[in-house]
């Protein structure tokens, strides 16, 4: 799905704190939500399940190189 793609790989970043939230990692579906890793998964090598969904309501803007959420 080359839409999903388009997801991949770009940063999340909360607008309520400024946070970084990582990279998204997977998209959920037909983009119902997009997947970041939890803290303690570092470049993906420990998988923690402590993943981040965040659900598409909450994306308030995808930008050429970020993605800004408010969860």
């Amino acid at each position: 799905d080359s839409k999903g793609m388009d997801f991949k790989h770009k940063e999340v970043i909360n607008i309520k704190d400024g946070k970084r939230l990582g990279y998204v990692q997977d998209v959920d579906g037909s983009i119902t939500a997009i997947i970041v890793p939890g803290n303690s998964k570092i470049f993906g090598i420990f998988n923690s399940g402590n993943d981040i969904t965040i659900e598409w309501n909450k994306i308030k803007c995808i930008g050429e190189d970020v993605i800004l959420v408010e969860i």
